[in-house]
């Protein structure tokens, strides 16, 4: 096998950064040839799967969703023992707090995740999905439905959440899953996956409908993404230089899910209030995520700024911010002066740029520049500027008058989410269960022949 096309900065970019060795270095490395070997005969036992689950009706994967609810909360100390491993590893090796709260599992989030299964057993089945249909002339009945999409592989850091999220939605939408969870929490991971094969099992669905390949680290997400015919497309999540290694490299259909460099628009005519309350939810809430706001673009007319800013900095937020914004700024607030570098930096921590602008049109304009395409937001009393900024501004979610936050497939009532997409090819913004989906034509006739 060649050189490893995710490099290894990739691979610990952000949250596995300085993470420790996986099991994957605590013995010999097998050969390249032997991964390879390796991960093509699990790529073949979850295209097997997925036939299998392909056929299973809604009763029966809403077993298997209940069931592993069930078996989270039974395995919420063995679960939290083996996390509790991979946070200790985090805080040796000198990981940010913002990358080990996304590491980090507690009881009310396993219980988050069960509740989300839960959530998902009760949502719509999406295959079988009549998306069109009718009849031609020629009495030909025609319908495009959704059918699973077959083997979903997904490549991600430090987040044992998305491998939750991630088998709920593949089992509910009729696939099969191949994971790569990064070497940061490769034991949660571990045991995550076991509970995950054991529920599916005791309902008889098959186990390896979720299957990793973490044992094999890089070498062995190099070869998946390289794993054409056998993978039927794969998802990367997690930071930019792991999602855009993929997106070059990788041999099988990818599904890009880009970082989040989100905006939120002040307007002149927007409430204090309102205005303070959000941007402390879109900041502060739980600021390593790519749905929280990296940068406030204030407009020049605008009175609540003084508000907002003393509201950020009492939250801890540091505000990185142009020259307008820091001569605006009441003496109590303390800025770094805004670089360039800063309007393209997704923080994913207590910090926030902060640029002044004098209309409309420099906002969407300044968007259009920085913008990664995840979300942006503006809070307006102004229907007309609303209605702009909804017209103008071409990204996977717009929001009006609310938190960043909801851009979120739990929120928007999907269940939860692979990841959220800033493509526009097949799917755009966060992505559920139909997005799991793709479409086959049915026709059926009595003879018909073309003439």
């Amino acid at each position: 096998m060649t050189e490893a096309l995710i490099p290894e900065a990739a691979e610990k970019s952000n949250d596995a950064r300085q993470a420790t060795p996986g099991p994957e270095t605590e013995k010999a490395r097998p050969s390249s040839a032997d991964v390879e070997a390796a991960v093509h005969a699990i790529a073949d036992r979850s295209r097997q799967a997925a036939r299998r689950m392909a056929s299973a009706n809604r009763a029966w994967k809403d077993r298997g969703l209940r069931a592993i609810a069930a078996a989270l909360l039974e395995s919420q100390p063995r679960i939290l023992a083996a996390n509790t491993k991979d946070v200790a590893a985090g805080k040796a090796n000198g990981t940010s707090a913002a990358m080990l709260d996304r590491l980090t599992l507690t009881d009310a989030r396993i219980q988050g995740l069960a509740a989300a299964l839960e959530n998902l057993a009760t949502l719509p089945d999406p295959v079988g999905n009549v998306v069109r249909g009718q009849t031609l002339p020629n009495g030909l009945r025609l319908r495009q439905v959704n059918v699973p999409m077959g083997v979903v592989a997904a490549i991600y850091e430090a987040r044992p959440n998305v491998t939750v999220d991630i088998a709920g939605l593949g089992l509910k939408s009729g696939n099969a899953v191949i994971l790569r969870g990064g070497t940061a929490a490769a034991a949660t991971n571990a045991a995550l996956v076991a509970v995950l094969r054991d529920a599916l099992e005791s309902v008889g669905l098959p186990a390896d409908a979720v299957q990793s390949v973490d044992e094999y680290g890089r070498e062995g997400a190099n070869v998946l993404m390289r794993a054409r015919g056998r993978v039927d497309v794969l998802i990367p999540r997690g930071g930019r230089e792991l999602i855009q290694s993929v997106v070059t490299n990788a041999k099988v259909p990818v599904i890009e899910t880009g970082e989040g460099n989100v905006h939120i628009f002040l307007d002149a005519s927007a409430n204090e209030e309102m205005a303070v309350e959000i941007l402390l939810n879109a900041k502060t809430q739980r600021p390593s995520v790519c749905n929280t706001v990296e940068t406030l673009l204030v407009h020049s007319a605008s009175t609540v700024l003084p508000a907002v800013a003393e509201a950020l900095r009492a939250a801890g937020v540091t505000l990185h911010a142009d020259e307008r914004i820091r001569a605006a700024l009441p003496a109590t607030v303390v800025s770094v002066p805004a670089t360039e570098e800063d309007w393209a930096t997704e923080y994913m921590d207590l910090d926030l740029a902060v640029a002044m602008v004098d209309s409309l049109d420099d906002a969407v304009k300044h968007i259009r520049t920085w913008s990664t395409g995840h979300t942006e937001a503006i809070l307006t009393n102004d229907l007309g500027n609303a209605e702009r900024f909804i017209a103008e501004v071409d990204s996977a979610a717009v929001i009006v008058n609310a938190s960043t936050r909801f851009t979120d497939g739990g929120e928007l009532g999907l269940g939860a989410e692979v990841g959220i997409s800033t493509q526009k090819l097949h799917a755009r913004g966060p992505m559920g269960l139909t997005e799991l989906t793709t479409t086959k034509w049915i026709v059926q006739g009595e003879g018909q022949i073309r003439a």
